[in-house]
């Protein structure tokens, strides 16, 4: 029986290397699998389509769902998760000294729409009662100046946003042209131990563990996606994708608990692989809609109220209709 040929774009996770390897098949599927850096995915596979599945941005995602100009459908297999308390970053002398402090500031963002930002403004609202209008926000490339938004979005009643288009968000913080920063990538300056520049959660991992306590949301950066005119002539394909992929992040999750041997080149490795039991449980980075019900349910409420979606999406509408019901995922 020839197998379908399908060719896929990811990142280098460990949790996918056991299919780039071919350690993991994908039933009835010839499965190419590149490894790039996560920008050329995005832009490759948006803009000019160059194979059948990608990871992608969940915040592009819904929007171009909510607008119907998603010509791909996502699985519910969730590649990269980060809490992002860690994603704010101020001056060390500058006037944001709690929380609240960014009310009445000018707060940067590189993107409306970006995906970390609708996590990052959700617990803002939620978490610390911040109202959204009550900060002037400012679009720009996190180190390079020129970055713009992919996506429309409707700013919410009272929201200003001011795009920069000739300067950075990192030069911006310094000169003190803007008052804080929330951005997944850093500011160079951060990153190059610039001391003026400094994360406000000092003790983030704790205040995130927090968080994930309290409400239970595990912040879903990417999913998977797959082109509609695959599924439609094969709609066996996201079954069969999502149970290779699930397959090999459970064998990456068992290398990382592995305490007889270093698996991946961090101290303590298993130990933190171990806490992130204690945490959340057996299944510390899950796939699936269920054990994700909570975050997606989120992430969908604030993605329209923020402006990012024309609509309020339901978790029925993001992923194959065999991704629910009797297939338990």
């Amino acid at each position: 029986m020839n197998k379908l040929p399908l060719t896929g774009a990811m990142p280098d996770y460990d949790h996918v290397r056991d299919i780039v390897m071919g350690r993991v098949e994908v039933e009835g599927i010839d499965f190419r699998l590149l490894t790039l850096q996560i920008e050329e995915i995005f832009y490759r596979f948006l803009m000019h389509k160059e194979w059948d599945v990608s990871e992608v941005s969940f915040a592009k995602y819904v929007a171009f769902t909510a607008n119907g100009q998603a010509d791909f459908v996502a699985l519910p297999v969730f590649p990269s998760r980060v809490f992002r308390q860690s994603s704010l970053f101020v001056r060390t002398k500058g006037p944001i000294k709690k929380i609240t402090d960014l009310a009445g500031k000018r707060v940067g963002l590189p993107e409306w729409a970006q995906t970390a930002a609708v996590y990052s403004r959700g617990f803002l609202t939620e978490e610390y009662g911040i109202k959204l209008s009550s900060i002037h926000w400012v679009q720009a490339g996190v180190n390079q100046p020129g970055r713009v938004e992919k996506v429309d979005v409707k700013l919410p009643k009272g929201v200003r946003l001011d795009r920069v288009a000739d300067k950075s968000l990192n030069q911006m913080l310094l000169d003190g042209d803007i008052d804080a920063v929330f951005a997944a990538r850093p500011p160079a300056a951060f990153v190059q131990g610039d001391k003026r520049i400094k994360r406000f959660f000092d003790d983030f991992l704790d205040v995130e563990a927090a968080y994930y306590k309290k409400t239970h949301i595990f912040p879903i950066m990417h999913t998977v996606a797959v082109r509609k005119h695959v599924l439609d002539k094969n709609p066996w394909v996201a079954r069969n994708l999502f149970k290779a992929f699930e397959e090999a992040r459970k064998r990456s999750i068992e290398r990382a608990l592995d305490a007889t041997a270093t698996m991946f080149p961090i101290p303590w490795v298993s130990e933190y692989a171990a806490r992130g039991l204690d945490l959340m449980g057996d299944d510390y980075f899950p796939y699936g809609v269920e054990k994700n019900r909570k975050t997606l349910e989120a992430f969908l409420r604030w993605a329209h109220e923020q402006g990012v979606t024309q609509r309020r999406l339901s978790i029925e509408e993001l992923f194959p209709k065999s991704m629910y019901s009797s297939f338990k995922v």
